[in-house]
């Protein structure tokens, strides 16, 4: 039986490359940075400034940032 593991995510502080901040997750208690080829695992606390946002929110910077929202589906589980 897959337990199902809640996915938060975040978006840190705007920066010249991202006017809309990066798109963060957070899964089984480990932080990722969505990067250009999927997400990478992020070390350390939750950067400073990153706020909460929901599901519906990151969609929406899935759309802005040209990135398929389905991704918001692929971020990894805890080992």
């Amino acid at each position: 039986m897959e337990v199902k593991v809640e996915v938060r995510f975040l978006r840190a502080e705007p920066a010249m490359a991202y006017p809309k901040g990066r798109l963060l997750a957070v899964r089984g208690g480990r932080l990722h940075v969505l990067a250009p080829d999927g997400w990478d695992p992020v070390g350390g606390p939750r950067p400073e400034g990153a706020r909460p946002i929901t599901r519906t929110e990151a969609e929406e910077w899935c759309r802005y940032e040209g990135v398929d929202p389905e991704v918001l589906n692929t971020v990894p589980g805890p080992a």
